[in-house]
Protein backbone atom coordinates (compact mmCIF):
# COMPACT_ATOMS: atom_id res chain seq x y z
CA UNK A 1 0.00 0.00 0.00
CA UNK A 2 2.68 2.49 1.02
CA UNK A 3 4.59 1.93 -2.22
CA UNK A 4 1.50 2.96 -4.20
CA UNK A 5 1.01 6.29 -2.39
CA UNK A 6 4.62 7.22 -1.60
CA UNK A 7 5.59 10.30 -3.58
CA UNK A 8 2.09 10.69 -5.05
CA UNK A 9 -0.25 13.69 -5.03
CA UNK A 10 -3.47 12.73 -3.26
CA UNK A 11 -6.78 14.61 -2.96
CA UNK A 12 -9.35 14.08 -0.18
CA UNK A 13 -12.88 15.49 -0.35
CA UNK A 14 -14.80 16.01 2.87
CA UNK A 15 -11.46 16.58 4.59
CA UNK A 16 -13.10 17.98 7.74
CA UNK A 17 -15.42 15.03 8.33
CA UNK A 18 -14.77 12.14 10.67
CA UNK A 19 -13.43 9.83 7.96
CA UNK A 20 -11.91 12.63 5.87
CA UNK A 21 -9.84 14.14 8.69
CA UNK A 22 -8.47 10.73 9.68
CA UNK A 23 -7.65 10.08 6.03
CA UNK A 24 -5.73 13.36 5.99
CA UNK A 25 -3.83 12.39 9.14
CA UNK A 26 -2.83 8.94 7.95
CA UNK A 27 -1.85 10.09 4.46
CA UNK A 28 0.32 12.92 5.81
CA UNK A 29 1.86 11.13 8.77
CA UNK A 30 2.14 7.52 7.64
CA UNK A 31 2.23 7.32 3.84
CA UNK A 32 4.85 9.83 2.66
CA UNK A 33 2.64 11.44 0.03
CA UNK A 34 4.24 14.21 -2.02
CA UNK A 35 1.21 16.47 -1.58
CA UNK A 36 -2.13 16.17 0.21
CA UNK A 37 -4.95 18.38 -1.08
CA UNK A 38 -7.86 18.58 1.34
CA UNK A 39 -11.20 19.99 0.18
CA UNK A 40 -14.24 20.89 2.27
CA UNK A 41 -17.05 23.47 2.26
CA UNK A 42 -16.98 23.97 6.06
CA UNK A 43 -14.94 27.16 6.49
CA UNK A 44 -14.43 27.05 10.26
CA UNK A 45 -13.54 23.36 10.44
CA UNK A 46 -11.19 23.74 7.46
CA UNK A 47 -9.41 26.57 9.27
CA UNK A 48 -8.89 24.36 12.34
CA UNK A 49 -7.80 21.40 10.20
CA UNK A 50 -5.18 23.54 8.49
CA UNK A 51 -3.90 24.69 11.88
CA UNK A 52 -3.73 21.10 13.10
CA UNK A 53 -1.48 20.06 10.21
CA UNK A 54 0.50 23.26 9.75
CA UNK A 55 3.74 21.40 10.50
CA UNK A 56 3.14 19.29 7.37
CA UNK A 57 4.38 21.46 4.51
CA UNK A 58 2.94 19.03 1.97
CA UNK A 59 -0.63 19.46 3.27
CA UNK A 60 -2.74 22.08 1.50
CA UNK A 61 -6.39 22.84 2.25
CA UNK A 62 -9.00 24.65 0.19
CA UNK A 63 -12.64 25.67 0.42
CA UNK A 64 -14.53 23.74 -2.23
CA UNK A 65 -17.84 21.96 -2.76
CA UNK A 66 -18.28 18.71 -4.67
CA UNK A 67 -21.23 20.36 -6.42
CA UNK A 68 -18.73 22.66 -8.19
CA UNK A 69 -17.39 20.54 -11.05
CA UNK A 70 -15.10 23.29 -12.36
CA UNK A 71 -13.36 23.74 -9.00
CA UNK A 72 -12.89 19.97 -8.72
CA UNK A 73 -11.36 19.84 -12.20
CA UNK A 74 -8.84 22.56 -11.31
CA UNK A 75 -7.85 20.96 -8.00
CA UNK A 76 -7.32 17.53 -9.57
CA UNK A 77 -4.64 18.67 -12.01
CA UNK A 78 -1.59 16.49 -11.50
CA UNK A 79 -3.31 14.38 -8.82
CA UNK A 80 -2.66 10.62 -8.78
CA UNK A 81 -5.31 9.36 -6.32
CA UNK A 82 -8.65 10.70 -5.04
CA UNK A 83 -10.43 9.63 -1.86
CA UNK A 84 -14.01 10.88 -2.03
CA UNK A 85 -15.37 11.14 1.52
CA UNK A 86 -17.63 14.21 1.20
CA UNK A 87 -21.33 13.37 1.69
CA UNK A 88 -24.54 14.15 3.47
CA UNK A 89 -24.92 11.26 5.90
CA UNK A 90 -27.66 12.05 8.43
CA UNK A 91 -30.72 9.95 7.57
CA UNK A 92 -33.41 12.28 8.92
CA UNK A 93 -31.97 15.42 7.30
CA UNK A 94 -31.74 13.68 3.93
CA UNK A 95 -35.36 12.52 4.31
CA UNK A 96 -36.48 16.11 4.85
CA UNK A 97 -34.38 17.53 1.99
CA UNK A 98 -34.00 14.66 -0.50
CA UNK A 99 -32.88 16.73 -3.47
CA UNK A 100 -30.03 18.19 -1.44
CA UNK A 101 -28.87 14.60 -0.88
CA UNK A 102 -29.17 14.00 -4.62
CA UNK A 103 -27.09 17.08 -5.44
CA UNK A 104 -24.24 16.18 -3.07
CA UNK A 105 -24.30 12.38 -2.81
CA UNK A 106 -25.16 11.59 -6.44
CA UNK A 107 -24.36 14.57 -8.63
CA UNK A 108 -21.28 15.26 -6.49
CA UNK A 109 -20.00 11.74 -7.21
CA UNK A 110 -20.50 12.29 -10.94
CA UNK A 111 -18.54 15.55 -10.71
CA UNK A 112 -15.68 13.66 -9.05
CA UNK A 113 -15.79 11.03 -11.79
CA UNK A 114 -15.74 13.60 -14.60
CA UNK A 115 -12.94 15.67 -13.06
CA UNK A 116 -10.83 12.55 -12.47
CA UNK A 117 -11.30 11.35 -16.05
CA UNK A 118 -10.43 14.77 -17.50
CA UNK A 119 -7.24 14.90 -15.43
CA UNK A 120 -6.23 11.25 -15.95
CA UNK A 121 -6.17 10.50 -12.22
CA UNK A 122 -4.86 6.99 -11.58
CA UNK A 123 -7.36 5.81 -8.93
CA UNK A 124 -10.57 7.08 -7.37
CA UNK A 125 -12.00 5.54 -4.17
CA UNK A 126 -15.55 6.34 -3.06
CA UNK A 127 -16.41 5.84 0.62
CA UNK A 128 -19.85 4.26 0.79
CA UNK A 129 -22.07 2.97 3.60
CA UNK A 130 -23.90 -0.12 4.80
CA UNK A 131 -27.08 1.87 4.14
CA UNK A 132 -26.47 1.44 0.40
CA UNK A 133 -27.48 -2.25 0.72
CA UNK A 134 -31.23 -2.72 0.19
CA UNK A 135 -31.77 0.96 1.08
CA UNK A 136 -34.83 2.05 3.07
CA UNK A 137 -34.09 5.79 3.10
CA UNK A 138 -32.90 8.65 0.90
CA UNK A 139 -29.37 8.65 2.27
CA UNK A 140 -28.88 4.94 1.60
CA UNK A 141 -30.39 5.24 -1.88
CA UNK A 142 -28.05 8.11 -2.72
CA UNK A 143 -25.06 6.08 -1.54
CA UNK A 144 -26.16 3.12 -3.67
CA UNK A 145 -26.36 5.40 -6.69
CA UNK A 146 -22.86 6.67 -5.87
CA UNK A 147 -21.56 3.09 -5.96
CA UNK A 148 -23.33 2.40 -9.25
CA UNK A 149 -21.94 5.58 -10.79
CA UNK A 150 -18.42 4.50 -9.81
CA UNK A 151 -18.86 1.02 -11.27
CA UNK A 152 -20.31 2.41 -14.50
CA UNK A 153 -17.50 4.97 -14.73
CA UNK A 154 -14.95 2.18 -14.51
CA UNK A 155 -16.77 0.20 -17.19
CA UNK A 156 -16.54 3.20 -19.51
CA UNK A 157 -12.96 4.13 -18.61
CA UNK A 158 -10.52 3.67 -21.47
CA UNK A 159 -6.87 2.66 -21.32
CA UNK A 160 -5.00 5.32 -19.38
CA UNK A 161 -8.16 6.41 -17.58
CA UNK A 162 -8.80 6.11 -13.84
CA UNK A 163 -9.58 2.94 -11.93
CA UNK A 164 -12.76 3.59 -9.97
CA UNK A 165 -13.85 1.56 -6.93
CA UNK A 166 -15.92 1.89 -3.76
CA UNK A 167 -15.42 0.77 -0.19
CA UNK A 168 -18.37 0.07 2.11
CA UNK A 169 -18.36 -0.19 5.89
CA UNK A 170 -20.73 0.16 8.83
CA UNK A 171 -20.68 2.19 12.05
CA UNK A 172 -17.45 3.88 13.01
CA UNK A 173 -17.76 4.15 16.78
CA UNK A 174 -17.04 7.61 18.11
CA UNK A 175 -17.67 9.31 14.76
CA UNK A 176 -20.02 12.26 14.33
CA UNK A 177 -23.56 11.02 14.75
CA UNK A 178 -22.41 7.99 16.76
CA UNK A 179 -24.62 6.91 19.65
CA UNK A 180 -21.67 6.69 22.04
CA UNK A 181 -21.53 10.38 23.06
CA UNK A 182 -25.32 10.37 23.56
CA UNK A 183 -25.17 7.30 25.81
CA UNK A 184 -22.24 8.81 27.73
CA UNK A 185 -24.11 12.06 28.40
CA UNK A 186 -27.24 10.17 29.45
CA UNK A 187 -25.17 8.17 31.93
CA UNK A 188 -23.51 11.36 33.20
CA UNK A 189 -27.00 12.73 34.00
CA UNK A 190 -28.13 9.53 35.72
CA UNK A 191 -30.22 8.07 32.89
CA UNK A 192 -32.30 6.80 31.41
CA UNK A 193 -30.23 5.45 28.52
CA UNK A 194 -32.52 5.36 25.49
CA UNK A 195 -32.63 2.48 23.00
CA UNK A 196 -34.68 2.42 19.84
CA UNK A 197 -35.07 -1.38 20.14
CA UNK A 198 -33.29 -3.93 22.41
CA UNK A 199 -32.88 -6.41 19.56
CA UNK A 200 -31.13 -3.99 17.19
CA UNK A 201 -27.69 -5.05 15.92
CA UNK A 202 -24.92 -3.12 14.18
CA UNK A 203 -21.46 -3.69 12.68
CA UNK A 204 -18.73 -1.64 14.36
CA UNK A 205 -15.11 -0.64 13.97
CA UNK A 206 -12.75 2.07 15.13
CA UNK A 207 -11.98 5.12 13.01
CA UNK A 208 -8.27 4.36 12.40
CA UNK A 209 -9.18 0.80 11.32
CA UNK A 210 -11.88 2.03 8.95
CA UNK A 211 -9.65 4.60 7.29
CA UNK A 212 -6.69 2.27 6.92
CA UNK A 213 -8.95 -0.14 5.05
CA UNK A 214 -10.13 2.69 2.78
CA UNK A 215 -6.50 3.46 1.95
CA UNK A 216 -5.73 -0.24 1.42
CA UNK A 217 -8.54 -0.51 -1.11
CA UNK A 218 -6.76 1.96 -3.38
CA UNK A 219 -3.94 -0.52 -3.91
CA UNK A 220 -6.25 -3.54 -4.18
CA UNK A 221 -8.69 -2.08 -6.71
CA UNK A 222 -8.64 -3.60 -10.17
CA UNK A 223 -11.71 -1.78 -11.45
CA UNK A 224 -15.34 -1.23 -10.50
CA UNK A 225 -15.41 -3.30 -7.31
CA UNK A 226 -17.15 -2.56 -4.05
CA UNK A 227 -14.90 -3.57 -1.16
CA UNK A 228 -16.91 -4.64 1.89
CA UNK A 229 -15.00 -4.33 5.12
CA UNK A 230 -15.16 -7.28 7.53
CA UNK A 231 -16.38 -5.97 10.88
CA UNK A 232 -17.56 -7.41 14.21
CA UNK A 233 -21.24 -7.02 15.08
CA UNK A 234 -22.83 -6.06 18.39
CA UNK A 235 -26.21 -5.67 20.02
CA UNK A 236 -26.91 -2.00 20.75
CA UNK A 237 -28.42 -3.09 24.08
CA UNK A 238 -25.04 -4.64 24.98
CA UNK A 239 -23.30 -1.37 24.09
CA UNK A 240 -25.65 0.54 26.40
CA UNK A 241 -25.13 -1.88 29.29
CA UNK A 242 -21.35 -2.00 28.88
CA UNK A 243 -21.17 1.79 28.89
CA UNK A 244 -23.31 1.96 32.03
CA UNK A 245 -21.07 -0.60 33.76
CA UNK A 246 -17.88 1.18 32.74
CA UNK A 247 -18.89 4.84 33.16
CA UNK A 248 -21.52 5.16 35.88
CA UNK A 249 -19.09 5.20 38.80
CA UNK A 250 -16.82 7.64 36.94
CA UNK A 251 -19.74 10.10 37.06
CA UNK A 252 -20.62 9.31 40.67
CA UNK A 253 -23.61 7.15 39.72
CA UNK A 254 -24.70 3.69 40.83
CA UNK A 255 -24.80 1.46 37.70
CA UNK A 256 -27.87 -0.33 39.06
CA UNK A 257 -29.78 2.95 39.31
CA UNK A 258 -29.47 3.81 35.60
CA UNK A 259 -32.39 2.45 33.61
CA UNK A 260 -32.54 1.53 29.93
CA UNK A 261 -35.63 2.85 28.16
CA UNK A 262 -36.93 1.60 24.80
CA UNK A 263 -38.23 4.50 22.70
CA UNK A 264 -38.99 2.87 19.33
CA UNK A 265 -37.38 2.75 15.89
CA UNK A 266 -36.95 5.91 13.81
CA UNK A 267 -38.51 6.13 10.30
CA UNK A 268 -36.25 4.43 7.74
CA UNK A 269 -34.14 2.71 10.42
CA UNK A 270 -33.32 -0.99 10.14
CA UNK A 271 -33.19 -3.55 12.96
CA UNK A 272 -29.92 -4.86 11.52
CA UNK A 273 -27.17 -3.71 9.19
CA UNK A 274 -26.42 -5.20 5.80
CA UNK A 275 -22.97 -4.88 4.30
CA UNK A 276 -23.54 -7.28 1.42
CA UNK A 277 -26.81 -8.34 -0.19
CA UNK A 278 -27.87 -11.82 -1.22
CA UNK A 279 -27.71 -10.83 -4.90
CA UNK A 280 -24.09 -9.69 -4.49
CA UNK A 281 -22.97 -13.05 -3.06
CA UNK A 282 -23.00 -14.50 -6.60
CA UNK A 283 -20.00 -12.35 -7.58
CA UNK A 284 -17.98 -12.00 -4.38
CA UNK A 285 -14.40 -12.98 -3.64
CA UNK A 286 -13.29 -13.25 -0.03
CA UNK A 287 -10.03 -11.55 0.97
CA UNK A 288 -8.38 -11.49 4.43
CA UNK A 289 -9.92 -8.14 5.47
CA UNK A 290 -12.58 -7.63 2.80
CA UNK A 291 -15.19 -9.10 0.58
CA UNK A 292 -14.64 -7.85 -2.98
CA UNK A 293 -17.94 -7.50 -4.86
CA UNK A 294 -16.99 -7.69 -8.54
CA UNK A 295 -18.93 -5.62 -11.10
CA UNK A 296 -22.08 -7.14 -12.56
CA UNK A 297 -20.92 -6.19 -16.08
CA UNK A 298 -17.49 -6.10 -17.67
CA UNK A 299 -15.45 -3.13 -18.81
CA UNK A 300 -16.31 -1.93 -22.31
CA UNK A 301 -12.90 -0.63 -23.36
CA UNK A 302 -10.23 -2.52 -21.45
CA UNK A 303 -9.64 -6.04 -20.25
CA UNK A 304 -9.61 -6.19 -16.46
CA UNK A 305 -7.99 -9.08 -14.62
CA UNK A 306 -9.12 -9.40 -11.02
CA UNK A 307 -6.09 -10.50 -9.06
CA UNK A 308 -5.71 -9.97 -5.31
CA UNK A 309 -3.10 -11.20 -2.82
CA UNK A 310 -4.26 -13.91 -0.40
CA UNK A 311 -7.66 -14.77 -1.87
CA UNK A 312 -9.51 -16.85 0.73
CA UNK A 313 -12.23 -18.01 -1.63
CA UNK A 314 -14.26 -17.17 -4.72
CA UNK A 315 -17.66 -18.28 -3.42
CA UNK A 316 -19.73 -16.78 -0.61
CA UNK A 317 -23.02 -18.38 0.40
CA UNK A 318 -24.58 -15.92 2.82
CA UNK A 319 -25.20 -12.16 2.78
CA UNK A 320 -23.21 -10.13 5.30
CA UNK A 321 -25.85 -9.14 7.83
CA UNK A 322 -25.44 -8.12 11.49
CA UNK A 323 -28.68 -9.92 12.31
CA UNK A 324 -27.22 -13.32 11.43
CA UNK A 325 -23.55 -12.80 12.38
CA UNK A 326 -22.34 -13.82 15.85
CA UNK A 327 -22.31 -10.78 18.12
CA UNK A 328 -19.36 -9.74 20.29
CA UNK A 329 -19.63 -10.65 23.95
CA UNK A 330 -20.00 -7.82 26.44
CA UNK A 331 -16.50 -8.55 27.72
CA UNK A 332 -15.02 -8.29 24.21
CA UNK A 333 -17.00 -5.12 23.54
CA UNK A 334 -15.75 -3.50 26.76
CA UNK A 335 -12.17 -4.36 25.76
CA UNK A 336 -12.74 -2.91 22.27
CA UNK A 337 -14.06 0.38 23.69
CA UNK A 338 -11.13 0.72 26.09
CA UNK A 339 -8.49 -0.25 23.54
CA UNK A 340 -9.76 2.39 21.10
CA UNK A 341 -10.27 5.11 23.73
CA UNK A 342 -13.97 5.35 22.90
CA UNK A 343 -15.55 5.55 26.34
CA UNK A 344 -14.53 9.17 26.83
CA UNK A 345 -13.28 9.84 23.27
CA UNK A 346 -10.14 11.20 24.88
CA UNK A 347 -11.98 14.10 26.59
CA UNK A 348 -13.73 13.61 29.92
CA UNK A 349 -14.95 17.20 29.93
CA UNK A 350 -16.59 17.08 26.51
CA UNK A 351 -20.25 18.09 26.48
CA UNK A 352 -22.79 16.51 24.15
CA UNK A 353 -26.60 16.58 23.86
CA UNK A 354 -28.24 13.74 25.77
CA UNK A 355 -31.47 13.62 23.75
CA UNK A 356 -32.11 11.33 20.78
CA UNK A 357 -33.29 13.27 17.73
CA UNK A 358 -36.80 12.41 16.55
CA UNK A 359 -38.47 15.01 14.28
Amino acid sequence: MESFLKGKRVLVTGACGTVGSELVRQLLEEHQVEELIGLDNNESELFFLEQRFQKNANGRFFLADVRDEHKLARKMRGVHAVFHAAAFKHVILCEKSPFEAVRTNIMGVQNIITAAADNKVERVIFTSSDKAVNPTNVMGTSKLMGERLMTAADSNSRDGGPIYASTRFGNVLGSRGSVIPIFREQIRKGGPVTLTDPGMTRFIMSLPQAVQLVIDSASLACGGEVFVTKMPSIKISDLAQVMIDELAEEFGRDPKSIEIENIGIKPGEKMYEELMSHEETRRVWELPKYFAVLPAFTSLYREVTYDYPQVAGKTVDNPYNSGIEENMSREALAAFLKENNLLFEGDKGKEHPSQRYFP
